[in-house]
């Protein structure tokens, strides 16, 4: 990039306005001074493009927050630049690479030298985030295992030892766990080669017209909710097959199969065909109580779910090291099997 440079930064003074310099938080300060042969790009994008490992997301909210800065005055994303300007930034320190071994009880499934499997209990969230610093599954492995992957590593999120996919924070089910570094390329290569066989169970509002079908939508960060997930045209591929194996009064029971792993897919397709999942509030669902399926009168309970009905049921790969097919299945937990009997129960359809 001809004449961009980066410029060492300089003691603020006090006219200037507080100096972030002097905050002992790890924060560091970068001034890039716009090349001659940059003109009207917008703010963002030109950020992006100097710093890669930033989402464009996460430049946006800098900026946003101020953080940003072109010629010493406050900027937006979309402000275009111009040769010679200079963009001043104070970026957040990286995530602590510590982790905090916790106590958190797992239920394991299977272990051996080079995987852990688990039945991922809900309300656990697989890795700490800017909000979630503790209570994760990283915290928990940490206290649990001897020796995990080294994982995958982010300025924002931190290390990931040992986690080569992940299960949403409500979703239940089987999760693979890497014990070494030879393990977690090779199963994660698996994963993005479509190498896996995933297989979920969802309970859902209504019944699909077709006893099975496929369902193939792009999915993409939703346009204005940013934790939510859309059906976009110019979103990545995401396919869906889904099989009615139990109908009831009002919900089916569902057998999912994912080709892709995209976020939130089996919800947001579920919700896409109108029937979303159970408990999910963000994409259409109800949360259910024992008195409407028992059609009884409407009285203070707690909800049969306090969380989508979805669970990860079984889930085959190659073994990293032995070469061999192995599949894992994970019991369909408490709450959903309490919902199902009650719809045995009230709901059942007579043939």
């Amino acid at each position: 990039m001809a004449d961009e440079k980066l410029i060492e930064p300089e003691n603020s003074n006090e006219e200037n306005g507080p100096n972030l310099l002097d905050e002992t938080d790890g924060a560091e300060h970068l001034t890039l001074r716009v090349g001659s042969n940059i003109t009207q790009r917008r703010l963002d994008k030109y950020i992006q493009g100097r710093l890669s490992n930033f989402s464009r997301t996460t430049l946006q909210k800098l900026i946003n927050e101020q953080a940003v800065t072109i010629n010493g005055k406050p900027a937006k994303p979309s402000t275009r630049i111009s040769p010679g300007d200079v963009v001043d930034l104070i970026l957040p320190p990286p995530q602590s690479k510590e982790i905090i071994p916790e106590n958190i009880p797992l239920n394991i499934i299977y272990e051996d030298d080079d995987i852990l499997v688990l039945n991922k209990q809900a309300n656990l969230i697989v890795h700490p985030a800017r909000s979630y610093k503790s209570g994760t599954l990283i915290n928990a492995l940490a206290y649990h295992a001897k020796e995990l992957s080294k994982g995958s590593e982010s300025r924002f999120i931190g290390i990931r030892p040992g986690i080569v996919h992940r299960l949403d924070r409500n979703t239940t089910g089987v999760l693979i766990v890497a014990k070494n570094d030879t393990a977690h390329w090779r199963l994660a290569k698996q994963f993005e080669t479509r190498k896996t066989k995933k297989c979920y169970l969802a309970i859902v509002h209504g019944t699909p017209d077709l006893t099975a079908d496929c369902i193939n939508k792009p999915l993409a960060v939703h346009p204005r909710i940013r934790e939510k997930m859309a059906v976009l045209p110019l979103g990545k591929e995401a396919i869906t097959y889904y099989e009615v194996i139990e109908r009831f009064k009002g919900y089916s029971l569902l057998r999912v199969n994912i080709k892709t792993g995209r976020t939130h897919q089996i919800r947001v397709h579920m919700s896409y065909i109108k029937h979303p999942i159970v408990g999910d509030d963000m994409y259409g669902g109800r949360i259910v109580y024992c008195w409407q399926i028992e059609d009884r009168q409407a009285q203070p309970e707690e909800p049969l779910l306090a969380r989508p009905a979805l669970h990860a049921w079984q889930l085959e790969i190659t073994h990293p090291q032995t070469g061999k097919l192995v599949k894992f299945e994970a019991p369909v937990p408490d709450d959903m099997q309490k919902m199902l009997e009650e719809l045995r129960k009230f709901r059942q359809i007579s043939d």
